[in-house]
């Protein structure tokens, strides 16, 4: 492994955990193009479908949890103590687990142009989510009701379809949460780090069974994870929700565009 692949898989690492950080998203929903395009066009490396889906779930494992870490130091500051919602993170988290376990394992029997077609999928459903207009107000609530049966169904079906990508499935997760679920903007991003760590525990493991996963390139990344994270949920603590739901939306959106124009 080059000097310049380290210098390239560091910096994904970085972007992608920002991200997941500032957003509460497990970071795939970028990394995944970029890990499948930015090595190639310098020259530095070529990486399958497999390879990709599995250093992105690694990645997403390490920045969940650093982005997970960050929200509980910053508890009690502007967030506050409820931002994580455990009843969300139980529900779902136990039923998305069970699913990314199964869709990791299976992964590795699937073609690499079937992952991007899946992943392809989920980033414009999870456009469309997010742009449903919806009712209700983005202050954290302490007695928050929710659909349990919405809520696990699906997380298991995200936790199955993310766990073939190689992602912790925050991207389509939080569309839901805040959509069918009508979950709060800042407990739905707090809590959906939560699940995603839980959901990448389930993902790893499928993936250390598939195989496909290529050694340095994931360090890299994953050191990179480590740093991005907490720069990314300290930004988002202080940046107003709406630019979080549509900053969301655009990067989604920008990053389907650019896959279906591979896939078509």
């Amino acid at each position: 492994m080059d000097i310049l692949l380290m210098v390239i898989m560091f910096a994904l690492g970085v972007i992608g955990s920002f991200f997941s950080g500032l957003l509460g998203i497990g970071g795939a929903i970028i990394n995944y193009p970029l890990l499948l395009y930015v090595p190639s066009v310098f020259g530095a490396a070529h990486f399958s479908a497999h390879e990709v889906s599995s250093i992105s779930m690694f990645q997403v494992f390490f920045a969940s949890l650093a982005g997970v870490l960050a929200f509980q130091k910053r508890s009690k500051g502007k967030l506050g103590p409820s931002a994580v919602h455990k009843g969300l993170v139980l529900y779902m988290g136990i039923s998305i687990l069970v699913g990314s376990l199964i869709g990791g394992y299976i992964s590795g029997m699937l073609q690499g142009e079937i992952i991007n077609l899946i992943y392809g999928i989920l980033a414009v459903l999870a456009v469309i989510l997010m742009l449903i207009p919806r009712k209700g107000s983005d202050e954290i609530k302490e007695n928050l009701q929710f659909n349990k049966f919405i809520a696990i169904v699906s997380a298991f079906i995200v936790g199955i379809v993310s766990g073939i990508v190689g992602a912790g499935g925050a991207f389509i997760l939080i569309p839901i949460m805040l959509t069918l679920l009508k979950i709060p903007t800042r407990t739905t991003i707090a809590s959906s780090l939560a699940i995603v760590f839980v959901s990448a525990v389930g993902g790893v493991i499928g993936k250390l069974t598939g195989g496909h996963i290529p050694l340095w390139p994931t360090l890299f990344t994953v050191v990179g994870s480590l740093i991005g994270a907490p720069l990314g949920s300290k930004v988002g603590s202080k940046i107003n929700v709406k630019i979080l739901r549509y900053g969301l939306v655009v990067l989604i959106a920008l990053t389907a565009v650019k896959v279906w124009s591979t896939i078509l």
